[in-house]
């Protein structure tokens, strides 16, 4: 079932058109990426389905009814530009946005203080928020985003300025939050954040949607003919062979694009043959990094197919 619909959002600004006609559903239960790179339009996009800016057309609905105020009410909104009162305590900022949605009382102050203590930040109760690291003031500002317990929980770039410690903590806070049915929207450039945690996914670019659909669907479709390879050795022989479309370079791994399915094996073969030591060769298998790669660095400005 469909929890929330976005529906032809566009918006320009002056001569700029910032979103064209993006579309795109969010299932219950679901955790949902709005991925892109820097500029490609899904803060705006964010903003628009928050009404804080108002689309020039189109249209966001939840269970079928257009969104307003009591949306706002139940969402958990994390902005890409974070929000925090600097003079203000810790803890009185937590109880402060929490009482805005309409939570207060001794079990709220205990939700607060139980994610204090597991962000390790409950002996900074009673301090500042001016005078915590950024790293810190994120965490804070994630806090006031979920407790409330919303319904619904929307993240523009979550994992900036935290450390690997703290993202793999958030992450897990994120999974506990979509086991007990909370959807949950996220937006980032980094793909590999998205891979991992998404199940659903719109990829935008200049504004417009070139892909969308069920992560295992995408991945599915687009990992035809390829083969992802770890290795040790020279295959520059493979350059110009040809059973070989295409190869992508990714450091510790390598994508290469077969021309035919039935040429996977002989690509392994060829691999052995020549003094190759591999190390993984998955056929038909394909992150979702090459996917973006391919697709937003294209020139002709084409929409891909949408994955249903």
């Amino acid at each position: 079932m469909i929890a929330l619909e976005v529906k032809n959002l566009t918006k320009r600004f002056d001569k700029i058109l910032a979103v064209d006609d993006v579309s795109f559903e969010v299932p219950e239960g679901s955790i949902f990426g709005l991925i892109g790179r820097n500029g490609a339009g899904k803060t705006t996009t964010i903003r628009m389905m928050m009404n804080i800016y108002l689309p020039d057309k189109g249209e966001v609905t939840l269970r079928g009814s257009r969104v307003g105020q009591e949306f706002k009410n139940r969402v958990g909104y994390l902005p890409e530009e974070r929000g925090l009162y600097k003079k203000m305590k810790v803890l009185d900022t937590l109880l402060y946005f929490a009482e805005i949605k309409g939570k207060s009382g001794k079990e709220v102050e205990k939700k607060a203080v139980e994610y204090l203590k597991r962000f390790e930040l409950y002996d900074r109760r009673m301090s500042k928020i001016e005078d915590l690291s950024k790293g810190n003031q994120q965490k804070i500002q994630f806090i006031t985003t979920v407790l409330h317990d919303p319904d619904f929980i929307i993240l523009d770039e979550p994992f900036a300025g935290l450390d690997p410690i703290n993202t793999n903590l958030l992450k897990e806070i994120i999974l506990e939050m979509k086991e007990k049915g909370k959807v949950i929207i996220f937006s980032t450039h980094l793909i590999d954040y998205a891979e991992k945690m998404c199940d659903h996914l719109a990829m935008i670019d200049h504004g417009k949607i070139i892909l969308k659909g069920a992560l295992i669907d995408i991945k599915s479709k687009f990992a035809q003919r390829n083969v992802s390879l770890t290795y040790e050795g020279d295959i520059s022989f493979l350059h110009n062979n040809h059973i070989v479309e295409k190869i992508n370079n990714f450091g510790n791994t390598t994508g290469i694009r077969v021309k035919e399915p039935q040429y996977a094996q002989q690509l392994l073969r060829l691999l052995v043959d020549n003094n190759v030591q591999v190390k993984q060769f998955n056929a038909n298998d394909i992150s979702l990094y090459e996917i973006f790669i391919e697709l937003a660095g294209r020139e002709d400005g084409k929409e891909a197919a949408n994955v249903q």
